[in-house]
């Protein structure tokens, strides 16, 4: 079963984070991202938002430490661990500033990363920014369009229906000859953009029941049978967890995952200080030791 760690501290979740990560240093940091590393956790991952309104604190929380930045700097003090963009925000940037940086990021880590990537729904961010809202799903469908076409390759030519050019560089290019692109979001859309353009679906604040109605429709359907790779189902679980005082539900409700399909579970911690998330995050290692993810589909 592989499992991917919510990386602490550069994120502060209202629903989930721990009051120790408020005043956490870098070095607790590394500390967390070596012990999954050493403990063979698949990805960890960090989130993007450039600024974001004191309103959105009760709902999405103020802190998000630079995804960039912050996945460049652990993939430097780290072996293994794939590194995860949980997500890059497509409608924010052109498809080869997305190439250049995270290309670049691919060749620094030896070929570790995964792209994360989404719409955005913060409507103020977006107007700070100087972005459009609307009509940013088909912006950000062909920008995927585009990143496929251009990836592994350092001259760059591409024609959609949102972008368009030819004859540019982008050099480096990265370590892997073909990216992961995961999708995320809470929509059938972001379920059916992950179908037809990506490699897998990273849902968020949906139920089991959700999940498993909307799974059940897309499975139905002729571009989940025409994929040539299966989907990886990328599902996390809140709140956060104590795998030291809650195994048995814990594991029960990952046998309620794999059932729908998952084949990656994210976690993060209920942890009361960084040693307690060091010993949660191994022990959850040890609750997963017997349980296997079903083949994709």
């Amino acid at each position: 079963m592989r499992l991917g760690i919510i990386t602490p501290i550069v994120t502060l979740l209202p629903r989930s984070h721990n009051p120790w990560e408020r005043d956490a240093s870098v070095s607790d940091l590394v500390t967390i991202a070596q012990a999954a590393d050493r403990l063979g956790y698949h990805h960890l991952g960090a989130s993007e938002h450039v600024a974001v309104p004191t309103s959105v604190d009760p709902r999405r929380g103020v802190r998000y430490w630079d995804l960039l930045s912050t996945l460049s700097f652990l993939a430097a003090k780290t072996d293994r661990i794939r590194l995860a963009t949980n997500v890059v925000v497509l409608p924010y940037h052109h498809p080869l500033e997305v190439l250049k940086h995270y290309s670049t990021l691919d060749r620094l880590s030896g070929g570790r990363l995964i792209l994360g990537v989404g719409v955005g729904s913060l409507h103020e961010e977006f107007d700070l920014l100087g972005r459009r809202f609307a009509g940013r799903d088909a912006r950000a469908d062909d920008a995927i369009r585009a990143i496929r076409a251009g990836w592994g390759k350092p001259v760059q030519r591409y024609h959609g229906t949102h972008f368009s050019y030819e004859d540019f560089v982008v050099d480096p290019t990265a370590a892997q000859e073909r990216v992961e692109i995961w999708v995320g979001g809470r929509t059938e859309r972001s379920l059916r953009r992950a179908i037809e353009l990506g490699d897998g679906w990273v849902p968020f604040l949906l139920g089991p029941e959700q999940l498993a109605a909307m799974l059940a429709r897309a499975r139905q359907t002729g571009a989940w049978h025409r994929r040539a790779r299966p989907l990886e189902i990328v599902l996390w679980r809140e709140p956060a967890v104590d795998p030291l005082k809650d195994a048995e539900r814990i594991r029960r409700q990952a046998h309620a995952y794999l059932d729908l399909g998952s084949t990656i579970l994210n976690y993060r911690y209920q942890s009361e200080s960084l040693a307690h998330h060091i010993d949660q995050t191994a022990r959850l290692v040890e609750l997963f030791a017997d349980i296997e993810a079903p083949a994709t589909q």
